[in-house]
This record gives C-alpha cells, structure tokens and sequence, in this order.
C-alpha cells in the first residue's frame, strides 16, 4: 500500500501519481509529476494557467492517460478507460469549465448517468429534487432545481457542478476554485463541511488562486510550474509571497488601491438612479438601484452571484432594456437601450464571458482588437479597412498591454485566460472611455496574470476613468475599491467607504443580514 509517515503514524494514501508525464502536440503538460494525496487530507493544488493543474486533474478522472507514470488508488495502481470508471473509483471533479447541459434543469444535470438499474425507463425527479436542495441547504449554496441552466448565472452554474459532484458521494472530491461565488460566512461554511468529509476519511484536492484560503484549508500544498511538480509543502509554515515565489518562479508583488480615489471636484461620469430591470426568466432582477461612479474612482460590487449583478452591467452595456430608471453618462443621459449607444457614450464593457461574449474566438486578435472600432479612421476609409493600419495598431497594443502571442493573427481562443484577458482589456481601454464597466476581471486567472490585470484597472482609473468593478471575490473588491456597494436581491443595501470597509460586515450585507430584524447596521 502507498503510505506516507506523519509524525509517527503512518497514513494511506487516496491517490497517489508517480512521475506523470503526459505529452501533446508541441506541448508537455505534465512531466515527471509526483502528487500524493493522504487519506483524509485536504490537499491544495497550485500553479499558474499553463502550469499543469488541469491536465493532473484529468487524469485523475479518466479523461487523460498518461503517457508515462503510474496511477494508484488507495493500494492499487490503475487504469482508468473512461471518466465513468473514475467515478466508479470514487473521484469526482468540479471542472473549471463546466459539464453542464444549457437546456436541461439543474436536477435533469445533477442525475444525469446516475439512474439505477431498476428505474431505467422512469426517472424520480422528485426525490433527486428534494436531495439537490438538502444539499444546497448544507453547502449554504441556494439554486433552484427546476432551473434551466441557461437561466443560471456562471456563479449559479458552478454551484450546480459542486451539487453535482456531492449529490455522488466522492471519497475524493477535486474542487476547482469552489468558493469563488459564495460569501465569507458561505465559504466558511463549505471550508467547514470539506474539514468534516476529511476527518471521515474522504480525500479533497483544493484547487485555488486564493493563496490565503488555501494556507488556511489545506493540509499541505503542492505546486505546478511548467507542467512539472516544484514543490510539496505543509500548509501551516507558506505565506503567500513564498507561495506565490513558488508558482511563477519570481517574486511576484500584490497590487493594492490604498484610498487614492477621485480627484476633488472630480465630475461625476456614471450615474444610475432608480434602476430597474427583468431577468431572464421574466422576474424583477434589479429594483429601485442606485449609484454614482466619479471621474477616477473605483466602485465595487460585492455580491453573491445571481443577485443583480449580471443585470447591471448588461443595462449598462445596452445588452439588456431597463423597466424603470435613468442612467447618465458623464452628465448625458443614455436614452437608447441598444449596444452601440453606450458605446458611443464613452462606456467600455469587459463580461465576465470573455470568449462567449467579450470576443470572438475564432478571430485574430488584430480582429478582435478593432471589433469597436472598425466603422472608424483611421482603422477604415469609406467602406473599407486598412489592414497595414489594423496590423500597426494590433502590435502596438499588444506591446502595450503586453499579450503574449506568437502573432497578431493567432486565434484569439488559442491564448491563455490571463491573455485572453489583457486582449479584452486592451480593445476596451483603448477607446478612450469615460466608464469603464468590468465584471469578475480575474476569475480563473493565475496570480501573475491576477496583478496584471488589476494593475491595468488602476491605471485606467488613474487616467480618469471611473471604474465599475463587479467581482464574487471579496479581497479583490476590497483591494481595489475606493467606495463598496453591495448588492442582495437586486438592489443595492450600503455604499461603504472602502477604508471603513470591514469584511464581517460587508460579508453578512452579502447574505441580506440587514433585511433581519436586529441585524441591521
């Protein structure tokens, strides 16, 4: 059996990967990886996007065969022929990109290939229903079963892969960045439930760009830099710096906003007043919500996924119409409800569907870079572009944004998520904005590519736009943010100066505390 000594006492190993390698095309994803994880361990699983994390966790769920290596489970070494047969071993994966059907309910998803031999041709959605929302009640992860997934928003449906993975009963869960829609108390929550499976026994691989939730949950650490495995650690001695050392190979500096915020008599270039607006499933999304942005500043969102905060910036960015309410740009009012008046405006809009909806993936990156502005000189005359002009441009912006390609033409769905990034972030900044409207700018990405970002955020607030930040990630609003507006059920419950900001409180405003009799603040 593969077993590893702790203080005496001698602990089995779930899963165990001997010099994994795996190779494809101009790529080695993984070589000469060597991962143990212990029986009732939570082990942190870290390193940058390229690093190597996914393919590891692909394995160990049958979608990959190594090319070279072993793989064990508890005392047996194994092969696995599909992901069914990881499942059946016990293995169970929230992905970073979801395994989820958009015109199936959230029950019809979490049931699916689960039916039982004797119930082939029905299927008890009632009592599969009534589990999803015991499970939902204990994780502290609200979503309703009937949904459809389309209806759901990216937080939601993410929720709806971890119900997944518990409604199997795993004796290892790999978890990919699982708190990263849920409130300090939710994932304190979860952190607590995860401690509970490890002390039955089960196995959890955490994996999370959160350096300090991840000293704080985990067991031990290993970390991934260029496909190969650096470093094992216990968790107790790391600090983020050497973590973050440890992932990049360098020393990497966190960016903070340190209340520098609006310039006085700054003009106030986003106001929204009374602002109201249906979902997708035709109920109120947004109710009464109003705020101001100033020439320069940063206002941040905080907010559980799924209460208005999608609705909000597809107003603002003309994608969605608005029932009731008014939104001026730097003292005009937006009359129009389509995408290019808010252009025109002055607004810049970065989704949080970066390929889905901020680019086209398929195009260059050149493409993409002009896609606003390929109607105007000097990127067109009359009816026609110029193309040695879009080819000046596209390079300068890539110099200055620094988007790591071989070319401008090289697809844009071919780059990295922190690239992908930095393209979006370049088309938007460069048009001169007055607003400059962004939605979880660093979901997903590694922690280089994490300081990238926001140091772009911050400059562009210091070049005088106002920036709307919406993030799920709360140390990431506190960083950056002059003023803080949290959002519950579609409207916004307090604007709290970000040096007086405390997380206790915000976190609780998060969960509608306030709404409570004697919780008020």
């Amino acid at each position: 059996m593969s077993e590893t000594s702790v203080a005496g006492a001698v602990t089995a190993n779930a899963v165990t990967a001997l010099g994994v390698t795996k190779r494809f095309p101009g790529v080695v994803a993984n070589e000469d990886v060597t991962f143990e994880v212990r029986v009732g361990e939570v082990h942190a699983l870290l390193g940058e996007n390229g690093a190597g994390k996914t393919t590891l966790s692909n394995i160990l769920t049958g979608l990959y065969r190594p090319d070279e290596g072993h793989l064990l489970i508890a005392d047996r070494e194994i092969i696995f022929e599909s992901p069914k047969a990881a499942i059946d071993a016990g293995i169970g994966m929230v992905h970073q990109h979801f395994r989820l059907i958009p015109t199936f309910t959230v029950t019809e998803n979490i049931i699916l290939g689960t039916q039982p031999p004797s119930r082939r041709l029905l299927l008890d959605t009632k009592s599969a229903e009534a589990r999803i929302v015991e499970l939902a009640k204990q994780f502290a992860m609200p979503v309703d079963p009937r949904a459809k997934i389309w209806q759901l928003s990216v937080g939601e449906q993410q929720r709806v892969e971890i119900l997944k993975v518990l409604y199997r009963d795993a004796q290892v869960l790999i978890m990919d960045e699982p708190t990263a829609v849920l409130t300090p108390p939710e994932a304190e929550s979860l952190v607590r439930t995860l401690r509970s499976m490890a002390s039955q026994g089960r196995s959890v691989i955490f994996i999370s760009h959160k350096l300090g939730e991840v000293a704080s949950i985990a067991d031990r650490i290993t970390v991934l830099r260029d496909g190969r495995s650096v470093a094992t650690v216990e968790a107790w001695g790391s600090s983020r710096e050497s973590l973050a050392e440890l992932m990049v190979g360098r020393e990497v500096t966190s960016v903070i906003r340190q209340g520098i915020g609006a310039l006085p008599g700054a003009a106030t270039v986003l106001s929204v007043d009374s602002l109201s607006a249906l979902g997708d499933r035709g109920r109120p999304a947004l109710t009464d919500v109003s705020l101001q942005v100033k020439a320069g500043e940063i206002l941040g969102i905080a907010g559980v996924a799924g209460n208005g905060q999608r609705e909000l910036v597809e107003v603002l960015a003309g994608l969605r119409p608005r029932t009731s309410g008014s939104i001026d740009i730097d003292g005009e009012a937006m009359e129009r409800t389509d995408a290019r008046h808010p252009i025109r405006m002055g607004v810049a809009y970065v989704p949080q569907d970066r390929l889905g909806t901020g680019l086209a993936p398929d195009l260059s990156i050149a493409e993409n870079l002009i896609l606003k502005r390929y109607r105007r000189p000097p990127i067109s005359r009359a009816p026609f572009l110029r193309p040695s002009v879009i080819a000046s441009e596209a390079d300068r912006l890539m110099t200055q944004f620094d988007v790591r390609a071989p070319s401008a033409e090289t697809p844009t769905r071919r780059l990295s998520g922190g690239n992908v990034q930095k393209v979006l972030l370049a088309r938007e900044m460069s048009g001169a904005p007055k607003v400059l409207v962004v939605s979880s700018p660093t979901q997903g990405l590694d922690v280089g590519a994490v300081a990238t970002v926001h140091q772009l955020l911050l400059d562009a607030a210091a070049k005088g736009v106002g920036v709307l930040l919406v993030s799920e990630d709360l140390d990431e609003v506190m960083a950056l943010s002059d003023r803080i507006a949290v959002m519950y059920e579609g409207k916004v419950l307090a604007c709290i100066d970000a040096s007086e900001a405390d997380i206790s409180r915000i976190g609780m405003l998060m969960g509608g505390a306030d709404l409570v009799e004697g919780q008020g603040f």
